[in-house]
């Protein structure tokens, strides 16, 4: 048989022969018609049935079973995980059921005990197959990959189209579930799902597939809107008395994961149902007195001040060098003073249009947090372009010039920089700057969140003040500034290292969007910042009204053009490749406390700079890792590269919207122990101490 199943390998790809049935047929497909170098597979379970015939899905519903294939007898197989894609619902005589029809392949994710060598896969799947009425199947399926270089078959492109419909894990940027309320007495429930919906011209209601505790069982949820936001209610029937030993009767408290589906897209995510109404405004928060405003106040300024040292800095930190070293022998202290001043009111424009943000978000009733903008491709590439720009203006590819005597009062700032320039800088410098919380920053920006718009814009403009104070000083001593040396030739050479800087800006921004919207459209939008960057060196110093158009498209092209092939299933970038990290799963904790576990929980970012820093000089230091690695400890890594409101939520529960966002939970911290910002191997292992209690200080 083996020799059988490589000679159809080599002629038409890699699969097993069909299992035929009177209602369908079952196969096994390989991406690969050999093992290759890697120690893992892409398989799929490839059904094909005839016409009105369904198989089901891993939750089928009312009645049904889905396929359950045991992997017994197979040979250099260490695991197998399955992939679900999306089903379709099927309502017939009062009961749902979930399923495919037609033809589905499950993609399989192998991993090998031996990598590269020759794999045996035997599979038994018993699976039931319905129409009128339903027929209960075996099939026993066996696949022979040699050992040898890896080579796409005839199925690596079936496999591919099904696993593009398998929903992404967690939400996207577009399409979340953003709370999930359980309302009524235990026995009478109703199921409230609040979502966040992709703005787009397809107008029918979603789809919402409901898991949870054995027994429970889960009405069609209908769809409306309510207080502008799109809610699912679903009728929640308990299990009957014969299941319910060990199992809740109540669903609140209890973990469910959620697929929600669209025409275009579709999500999965795990989520703790609450008690109470999802759609019911907050409780308004308690009054705070004058002299307490005043002191958070000024704990914004002195956070913002101490922003201008954080890691998050490193990015900009060109474009301060050059506000400064630009004004160098200057014989005028004015115009040197009105070139700090611009800086500084672009600094402060820049918080106020992130406040604006922030009080549309809330209005909107969407999660709003400290350097949220980095979660969103379009300003990523924005951002990316902009800085490219200011790198091209750096190598003297172009400048701009403004009519009469506006570009000659101009040129007399800052020896050519007009005030326009400085603004941008400042501006420019301060969103990039922000992807990151800083010591008062925290509390300031928690507390603002948690208000109305007043404090908002309050907490942002002192916010804004912090950043811009080292402006703001020498504007008011231009001496400082002044008694730099003159521009000469040492100036062109800074200008260039400063305008690699900023090159290696724009690459960082978009590594950061390739983990948003997959490395393709990253490279499309790489590709199209260094089009504009090429045409500007083309036409250096020959700038034209076609040169500035084409520029113009690019830009254009480079934020629109990548969301067109944006992946929907981005794998998340949370570093797992150590062991001893795990996925974010914060309705484990308790449990884990519980069972005298020490949680530690590490809140990070690719945008987060801060959250690398910490990452390379603490979290992946040997005395760190000695102490992670620990059988009583379990540490948690969650991404926040893009939305999710489980973590938006999780650091709402501490009052905070930014990151880094370290905590540690145990038997002596069970609501958890906050770390600072910036982390230190001492501040790590003595709140893991701590929150181990007695008996984790008794086992070291």
């Amino acid at each position: 048989m083996a020799l059988g199943v490589l000679a159809a390998s080599a002629a038409y790809g890699a699969s097993s022969p069909w299992s035929e049935t009177d209602h369908g047929a079952v196969r096994l497909v390989a991406a690969s018609a050999a093992v290759g170098s890697s120690d893992s597979l892409r398989l799929g379970l490839h059904f094909r049935m005839k016409k009105g015939w369904k198989v089901y899905w891993r939750s089928p519903g009312d009645a049904g079973f889905p396929p359950q294939p045991s992997w017994a007898g197979s040979r250099n197989l260490e695991s197998v995980a399955v992939d679900w894609p999306r089903p379709v619902r099927f309502d017939v005589l009062g009961l749902t059921t979930l399923g495919y029809k037609d033809e589905v392949v499950f993609p399989l994710s192998v991993k090998l005990l031996k990598p590269g060598k020759a794999v045996s896969v035997r599979a038994t799947v018993p699976y039931l197959t319905c129409n009128d009425i339903c027929v209960p199947y075996q099939a026993e399926l066996a696949l022979d990959l040699p050992a040898g270089a890896e080579n796409n078959t005839v199925e690596s492109a079936l496999i591919s189209r099904f696993a593009a419909l398998v929903p992404r894990k967690g939400a996207s940027h577009a399409l979340a579930v953003t709370d999930a309320k359980v309302e009524g007495p235990a026995g009478k429930q109703v199921l409230r799902v609040v979502a966040r919906l992709p703005a787009s011209s397809d107008t029918a209601a979603p789809e919402l597939l409901i898991e949870g505790p054995p027994g429970f069982r889960f009405a069609p949820p209908r769809f409306e809107t309510r207080d502008g936001q799109p809610v699912l209610l679903a009728a929640v029937s308990p299990p009957p008395k014969s299941v319910r030993e060990g199992a809740p009767a109540d669903l609140s408290g209890t973990s469910l994961t959620l697929t929600l589906l669209t025409r275009d897209q579709a999500i999965e995510q795990k989520i703790i149902a609450q008690k109470g109404a999802a759609t019911s405004r907050p409780p308004p928060p308690a009054p705070i007195s004058l002299i307490a405003f005043l002191s958070l106040l000024g704990f914004a300024v002195l956070g913002g001040l101490i922003l201008n040292l954080m890691p998050c800095v490193l990015p900009v930190l060109s474009l301060k060098i050059l506000s400064v070293i630009g004004h160098g022998g200057a014989e005028e202290k004015g115009p040197v003073r009105m070139g700090f001043l611009a800086s500084a009111a672009g600094i402060l424009t820049s918080f106020l249009v992130l406040a604006s943000a922030a009080v549309a978000l809330k209005a909107a009733g969407m999660a709003a947090g400290w350097g949220i903008q980095f979660q969103q491709p379009v300003f990523l590439t924005a951002m990316a372009v902009i800085v490219a720009l200011f790198a091209a203006n750096l190598f003297g590819l172009f400048e701009i010039r403004l009519p009469g005597r506006l570009g000659d009062r101009a040129a007399s700032v800052g020896q050519g920089h007009g005030l326009g320039n400085h603004f941008a800088t400042g501006a420019f410098a301060a969103l990039l700057a922000t992807p990151c919380s800083a010591p008062f920053v925290g509390t300031a920006v928690g507390f603002a969140l948690s208000r109305g718009a007043f404090e908002i814009y309050a907490i942002f403009a002192a916010l804004g003040l912090g950043l811009a104070l080292p402006y703001l000083l020498i504007a008011a001593a231009p001496s400082l500034a002044t008694r730099l040396p003159r521009p000469g030739p040492w100036m062109i050479t800074m200008k260039r290292l400063l305008g690699v800087a900023l090159i290696a800006t724009a690459i960082w921004l978009l590594t950061v969007l390739a983990s948003q919207i997959g490395e393709r459209a990253a490279l499309l939008a790489a590709s199209l910042v260094a089009a504009i960057f090429f045409v500007l060196w083309l036409v250096a110093g020959k700038s034209s009204l076609l040169s500035g158009g084409l520029v113009a498209a690019l830009a254009l092209a480079a934020l629109v053009g990548p969301s067109r092939i944006a992946e929907n299933n981005v794998a998340t970038t949370v570093d797992l490749a150590q062991p001893y990290w795990k996925p974010f799963a914060p309705e484990t904790i308790a449990g884990h406390v519980a069972a005298d576990r020490t949680v530690f929980v590490d809140v990070t970012a690719d945008w987060c700079v801060t959250c690398q820093v910490n990452k390379a000089l603490v979290l992946d230091t040997a005395d760190v890792v000695k102490r992670l690695r620990s059988d009583d400890i379990v540490a948690m890594r969650a991404d926040w590269t893009r939305p999710d409101p489980v973590i938006s939520a999780f650091l709402q529960r501490f009052g905070r919207y930014g990151i880094p966002f370290n905590i540690v939970f145990g038997p002596g911290a069970p609501e958890g122990r906050p770390l600072p910002e910036l982390l230190t191997t001492g501040a790590v292992t003595a709140a893991i101490d701590a929150a181990g209690g007695p008996n984790a200080v008794a086992r070291r």
